[in-house]
């Protein structure tokens, strides 16, 4: 199987101290990227075409606000290398989809994070939404793409984007409760992207057998119902045990078999990274490339959790397929 990633050390320079998604983390990353595998250079997208995604009058103030270093919001920096590193963050992961579209499985390990950037507001790290931008990117030349991300936190900003399209399937599994405090399995978008927003609040404590439940019994019908022809991946592997920003139960060798299960639809895809600041992320890294090149994980045999069970049956029923 074709893989690929593309990164670079521009994504190193968007760093401010007192941050907790700095330049190291690209580092701890990188130790899970295979020496074999091949790197493509990082694509800076054009401040104008990043406006398919996101408000103009933002975008200004983003170039504005980035004469200086500060925090925009509690937890969102900014520097004068950030305007650049997020429109070469937003470019890769659109090139990583190109890449896909191609018939190279590609992962575009940059940062900042997207998911929670919103047309008009940046928020939990996050500057320019780089999944959606792919998503919008690929629309130009193809009908439909689905979007799932398997970070720990909701991604609000992405589901925001495409809340009232039906070109666009959004799926989400993500901790309960947890920042920001959305993606409630009632939220399934509007209009006519009614039913394309699906939403799976996993209770703390979760691990493999509550996702991979979750994939078989509503994420991959969905899927294959929509018919996307393009599959991007939210990779935010902070679902991790040992990560501190999370409750979930998952070992680095689970995201590989995450990446099985999306690979079983047998589409074009590409992989975004967005969280994960736990010890053993780089070996997560490492599971999913392994994956991407044909390794077979071992398949989940213990039950999920009863909750996860009635969330599964509850998301069955608000599935417009």
């Amino acid at each position: 199987m074709k893989a690929s990633a593309i990164t670079g050390r521009v994504f190193a320079k968007h760093d401010m101290e007192g941050g907790a998604e700095t330049g190291a983390r690209l580092r701890e990353v990188l130790e899970g990227l295979p020496p074999d595998i091949p790197v493509r250079p990082p694509v800076a997208a054009d401040p104008a075409e990043i406006e398919i995604v996101h408000d103009p009058a933002y975008v200004r103030w983003i170039r504005e606000m980035g004469r200086g270093c500060c925090f925009l919001d509690d937890n969102t920096y900014i520097t004068p290398s950030t305007l650049e590193v997020a429109l070469t963050a937003a470019g890769s992961a659109a090139a990583a989809a190109e890449r896909a579209l191609d018939g190279e499985n590609c992962f575009a390990l940059v940062r900042p994070p997207g998911h929670h950037a919103r047309p008009a507001r940046q928020m939990g790290f996050c500057i320019f939404n780089n999944a959606a931008f792919a998503a919008a990117k690929a629309l130009q030349e193809v009908d439909r793409v689905a979007i799932l991300d398997w970070d720990l936190h909701h991604g609000n900003g992405t589901q925001e984007i495409f809340l009232a399209s039906d070109r666009v399937l959004y799926l989400s599994v993500h901790q309960k409760g947890g920042f920001p405090g959305t993606g409630w399995p009632e939220e399934v978008g509007t209009g006519a992207g009614r039913g394309f927003s699906l939403n799976a609040p996993i209770a703390p404590g979760g691990g493999i057998a509550d996702y991979a439940f979750l994939f078989a019994g509503v994420f991959l019908p969905a899927v294959r119902a929509h018919r996307p022809d393009l599959l991007i991946i939210s990779a935010g592997q902070d679902a991790l045990a040992d990560d501190p920003h999370g409750e979930m139960r998952l070992s680095p060798d689970d995201y590989g078999l995450l990446t099985n299960l999306a690979l079983s639809l047998d589409l074009p895809t590409a992989l975004v990274l967005e969280g994960g600041y736990g010890p053993s992320h780089g070996k997560a890294i490492a599971a999913i490339f392994a994956a991407l090149r044909g390794k077979k994980f071992e398949e989940e045999t213990a039950p999920p959790r009863p909750g996860t069970v009635a969330l599964v049956s509850r998301l069955r029923k608000l599935m417009m397929y």
